[in-house]
């Protein structure tokens, strides 16, 4: 599927199809910034039909991506799950990640029997599934998972904001941009920086 279509409900009729009745799409949101969680949603829709734009969370505005929050809500059983900076500073961000992932697996009310999950990444989770790169723009559970572990990380980022206010955590949501490597280069990493990413690591150094 070529990056400029929207995501569909395709793979989880295929699974469907063959016999599971619970289809979960699993995504991370989190992996390259410099600070804060890395945040895993799975979402099992109980409705593929949307009234509101459903895409990578990357390819959707805040305001978009608020409305399609919302709507997944109401049409889905989901679990959020996250993962600190110091875990992810003891066990590096791909076991970190993949925890965060399991965790929201093993967090949904219903347990599914089908796991869509997004990338290379393979979960010990006892069911079938199938792994997807690039899913968030081609499997529709994955495009929903990628907008609540977006929306509820960007959420945390701004609490850490209000801690942290010379960071501009509000701005990059830990992201590694000019502004944000200004602000470590002057104030060195605070107590929510992954110390061990490699310009963090350099601005304790100076």
């Amino acid at each position: 599927m070529s990056s400029g279509q929207y995501p569909s409900a395709l793979y989880e009729k295929m699974a469907l199809r063959k016999g599971h009745r619970f289809v979960a799409g699993v995504d991370e949101s989190g992996r390259g910034p410099l600070a804060g969680p890395v945040v895993a949603a799975a979402v099992i829709l109980l409705d593929h039909d949307f009234e509101n734009k459903i895409d990578d969370s990357k390819r959707l505005t805040p305001r978009l991506r608020a409305l399609a929050y919302n709507e997944i809500m109401g049409k889905s059983v989901y679990s959020v799950a996250r993962i600190g900076q110091k875990v992810i500073d003891r066990v590096n961000i791909f076991n970190a990640t993949r925890m965060a992932m399991e965790k929201a697996v093993n967090g949904l009310d219903i347990k599914p029997d089908f796991l869509l999950i997004d990338g290379r990444l393979r979960l010990s989770i006892p069911c079938e599934s199938r792994s997807i790169i690039r899913g968030d723009r081609q499997s529709i559970s994955i495009a929903c998972a990628s907008i609540i572990a977006k929306v509820y990380r960007d959420s945390i980022m701004e609490k850490i904001h209000a801690r942290y206010p010379r960071y501009g955590f509000t701005r990059h949501k830990g992201y590694g941009t000019i502004f944000h490597m200004r602000a470590l280069e002057k104030y060195g990493p605070s107590p929510v920086h992954r110390f061990t990413f490699k310009p963090v690591k350099e601005a304790l150094k100076r």
